[in-house]
C-alpha cells in the first residue's frame, strides 16, 4: 500500500517569486510539480565559491587571507562531488583543474572588494523562515549579515555570474528588497545597507530602501502571493512565453510548444 505524498507547505522566496513573474507555469513545475532539472557549471561553480567564502568568514581574522581560500576549494570540491555523484559527470576528472582555476579567479575577485580581516560576519547562510503581517509566508537563505559596532546591519548576497545592466536588474533588486523586509519584520529595523557582490566583474550593487519603500514592496508580495494561491487552488498555471524559454528545461511539456503537463497533483495542494 503506498503513502500519499506529503501536503506542500508554500512560502515566497526571491527565486519562488521570480519564477512566477517570469512564468506562472514554471512556479508550478518547480514548487508544486517538483520537477527535476540538471544542474550547469555555472550553478554549482556558484555553489562552490560560496561554500568557501562561507568557510572563510568562520575562521580567525588573521587566517582569512586570499592563499587560505584558495586551498579551499580543491577539498570544497571533492566533498560535493563526494555528496552529489552526478558533479563528476557535469565536471569531468579532465575539466576539473580549469573549473578551479575560474572558481579561484572568482575568489580573488572577493578579496579585490573588501579585505575579511577587517570585521567580523554577524551570520553567514543564514536561513529565515516566517509569515509577514499581511499573511504571506517567506523563506530563503541570506548569504551574510554584518552587524557593526554601532548596531547598524548589512545584508550581504555573493553573484557570480555577470552583473545586469540597470534595465534587467529588476531580480536581484527583488531580491535585496525581500530579505531587508523579511529582517525589518523579524528583527524590528530595517538594514542600513543591501550590498549584492558581482564576484565575476569586483562591482556591486549597494542599496539603502526606507519603510516606506519597504512597505510598498509588501503590499506588492501580497499581491503576488494572492496570485499564486488563485492558481494553486484552481491548478491553473498558465504559460507566458518570453525570450527566456530558450533556456527552460520544461520545453517539452510545455503548451506553449505543443506539450503536455503532467497531471495536477492536487492531493498535494488540499487545504491551500
Amino acid at each position: 500500500m503506498t503513502s500519499s505524498p506529503a501536503p506542500l507547505k508554500l512560502a515566497l522566496s526571491p527565486s519562488r517569486a521570480g519564477d512566477y513573474k517570469q512564468c506562472p507555469l514554471l512556479y508550478r513545475f518547480r514548487a508544486i510539480d517538483k520537477l527535476p532539472e540538471p544542474k550547469t557549471i555555472a550553478q554549482v561553480k556558484g555553489t562552490l565559491v560560496h561554500a568557501v567564502l562561507e568557510n572563510l568568514h568562520k575562521l580567525e581574522r588573521t587566517e582569512r587571507t586570499y592563499p587560505r581560500a584558495v586551498k579551499m576549494l580543491k577539498p570544497e570540491w571533492e566533498k560535493m562531488v563526494a555528496e552529489d555523484a552526478e558533479l563528476s559527470e557535469l565536471v569531468p576528472e579532465e575539466s576539473t583543474m580549469d573549473f578551479l582555476v575560474e572558481s579561484r579567479e572568482l575568489v580573488k575577485s572577493y578579496f579585490t572588494m573588501e579585505n575579511p580581516e577587517g570585521f567580523d560576519a554577524h551570520k553567514c547562510e543564514m536561513y529565515v523562515d516566517t509569515v509577514l503581517p499581511n499573511g504571506v509566508p517567506v523563506r530563503g537563505f541570506i548569504d551574510r549579515v554584518d552587524v557593526a559596532a554601532t548596531g547598524e546591519v548589512r545584508v550581504v548576497d555573493y553573484k557570480t555570474g555577470k552583473k545586469p545592466i540597470p534595465r534587467f536588474s529588476e531580480q536581484a533588486r527583488f531580491q535585496m528588497l525581500f530579505y531587508a523586509l523579511v529582517w525589518w519584520r523579524m528583527f524590528d529595523h530595517i538594514p542600513a545597507q543591501l550590498r549584492l557582490m558581482y564576484l565575476k566583474v569586483a562591482d556591486d550593487m549597494v542599496l539603502a530602501p526606507g519603510p516606506s519603500e519597504l512597505n510598498y514592496f509588501e503590499r506588492d508580495l501580497g499581491e503576488l502571493w494572492a496570485n499564486i494561491l488563485r492558481d494553486v487552488r484552481s491548478g491553473d498555471f498558465q504559460p507566458r512565453t518570453s525570450k527566456l524559454c530558450d533556456w527552460c528545461q520544461h520545453q517539452s511539456i510545455c503548451p506553449a510548444f505543443g506539450g503536455t503537463p503532467p497531471e495536477y497533483p492536487r492531493e498535494r495542494v488540499a487545504g491551500i
